[in-house]
């Protein structure tokens, strides 16, 4: 069949453990359909779904529906020139069909996932012959996913230079969707891993994602086809494409997509809805990995340079809340004087805020900047592969997975059984320690119930943060420490550096 369908990727383990399986890629038909590992538990340590079955690359030829030519199929027994694929070792596969026509496939592996094909037909017939150049990557069975909104996993490609996503339950809804375009490529997409075509960057192709069911599975297929090609009589065309198949590493797909020309293959690495902020403290976030070796320590290095790139804003934010806080005695006598009358209250509190150039908006600013920061990092954390398995210190072993501690049962000691949503590992709980001191900070509602709320909000928080990955996590504990530190310097500045009483 001369099919790319028997892939391992032999440096990359199911898990953190070094006798865990190696991830296995690509299968041969025939392999039964199951779960290489599975999700596990979403409080603990887990590898990445990925489905073992049939799942492989082919390249081949068609002809136009009158023609009779005996044509290379997935049944075909190919001769080839060596028993070895290798980065320095090519391996050329032969086929003749009886009639004056010989395929070759020349493929070529470079020292990371991608591959070269270039394939050749020899016509010593004497008429020449009309052929259609196509790729494809058939996938059986639906493969388990994350299931999470920044991350897709699924068909994927580039027509026109724009991004196209297609979950599996939309394909099967759909059974069909092509695209026309000149340059770009197409594949399947899991969390950590691609498999996709890259056909010529010059010529046009047709691109498909289709879906049936055979034998009561799900068969999922992405293929392209190429315009046709005519094989002169007594001469020959080659045409050649890539296919790469392995780990989503960022600055393997930016390199290739730089080398080979490749439209936007970028956009392969799963930076989805803030690429444009993901893809930058990636960046930095590696740039301090070179540095110092450890992804956790990169996460604190840059947490320091967000601080310090919006430290004029917070500046601003913490000085209102300073002042907000300076006139909460007399924001709580103009409540007991006017409390009855509301519209009045609020005229004297307006009047009051600008006299004392107050600005009780202003302490909203901190959260808001960071908002967006978070879930890029999040984006960052929880589908870059460079973050999976990524030790921090002690027990954080995998920072792109939740604290598997848990201070109900330390580490397991105790035969204790618990139910999920009570898990709360030591860094979320840091975090929400630091999220009360800096509540306490700020200026406190005179509402009872809104002060009830805010001293829930922690406790909110914590359970609420404490299935997100560990990296998460420790980035956002340490910029609370950062935040509290400027806040309580920057209010002691103003002379309300006490803790809020409650």
């Amino acid at each position: 069949g001369a099919r790319l369908d028997d892939l391992t990727l032999a440096t990359y383990r199911q898990s953190g453990r070094s006798d865990s399986g190696q991830i296995v890629l690509l299968s041969p038909q025939g392999t039964p359909i199951e779960l290489q590992a599975g999700a596990g538990s979403l409080f603990a340590p887990r590898s990445e779904p990925l489905s073992v079955g049939p799942y492989y690359v082919e390249f081949g030829w068609s002809a136009g529906p009158e023609a009779t030519l005996a044509l290379p199929g997935p049944d075909a027994v190919w001769q080839a020139d060596g028993t070895t694929l290798a980065p320095d070792r090519p391996l050329t596969l032969s086929w003749e069909n009886g009639q004056g026509l010989r395929f070759t496939q020349r493929f070529e592996v470079d020292s990371d996932f991608m591959f070269r094909v270039t394939r050749t037909v020899e016509n010593s017939a004497a008429a020449p012959v009309t052929l259609f150049p196509y790729g494809l990557v058939a996938r059986a069975g639906t493969p388990a996913t994350s299931g999470f909104y920044i991350l897709h996993e699924g068909p994927v490609g580039v027509f026109d230079g724009t991004l196209e996503e297609h979950d599996y339950s939309d394909l099967q809804e759909a059974g069909r969707i092509e695209k026309t375009t000149t340059g770009g490529w197409l594949g399947i997409a899991d969390k950590y891993w691609l498999v996709t075509l890259v056909p010529d960057q010059r010529q046009p192709f047709t691109g498909r994602f289709s879906h049936h069911v055979a034998e009561g599975q799900d068969r999922y297929q992405v293929d392209y086809l190429r315009g046709a090609v005519t094989v002169p009589a007594g001469g020959s065309v080659t045409v050649a494409d890539h296919v790469f198949a392995g780990a989503k590493v960022v600055r393997t797909i930016d390199a290739y997509e730089d080398s080979l020309g490749i439209v936007r293959f970028d956009l392969a690495a799963s930076f989805r809805w803030l690429y444009f902020l993901a893809k930058p403290l990636f960046h930095v976030l590696v740039f301090f990995y070179d540095l110092v070796g450890n992804f956790g320590v990169a996460i604190l290095l840059l947490t320091v340079c967000v601080k310090i790139l919006f430290f004029p804003l917070a500046n601003k934010s913490y000085r209102a809340m300073a002042a907000m806080k300076r006139l909460q005695p007399e924001v709580v006598r103009l409540r007991e004087q006017f409390g009855s009358d509301r519209q009045r209250l609020q005229r004297e509190l307006m009047e009051l805020y600008k006299r004392e150039k107050a600005n009780p908006m202003m302490g909203c600013l901190p959260i808001l900047v960071q908002i967006p920061v978070f879930f890029a990092l999040y984006e960052v954390l929880f589908t870059t592969i460079e973050m999976r398995q990524a030790p921090f210190f002690g027990w954080i072993t995998d920072l792109s997975t939740p604290d598997p501690s848990n201070i109900l049962n330390p580490f397991g000691l105790v035969p204790f059984e618990y139910p999920e949503f009570l898990h709360l590992g030591v860094w979320p709980v840091l975090m929400g320690l630091s999220m009360w001191l800096q509540m306490r900070l700020n200026p406190q509602p005179q509402d009872p119930i809104q002060q009830k709320i805010f001293l829930l909000m922690p406790i909110v928080f914590t359970f609420m943060l404490a299935p997100f990955p560990s990296g998460l996590i420790i980035y956002w504990t340490w910029n609370n420490l950062l935040s509290l530190a400027q806040q309580w310097v920057i209010m002691k500045r103003h002379g309300v550096a006490k803790p809020a009483k409650t």
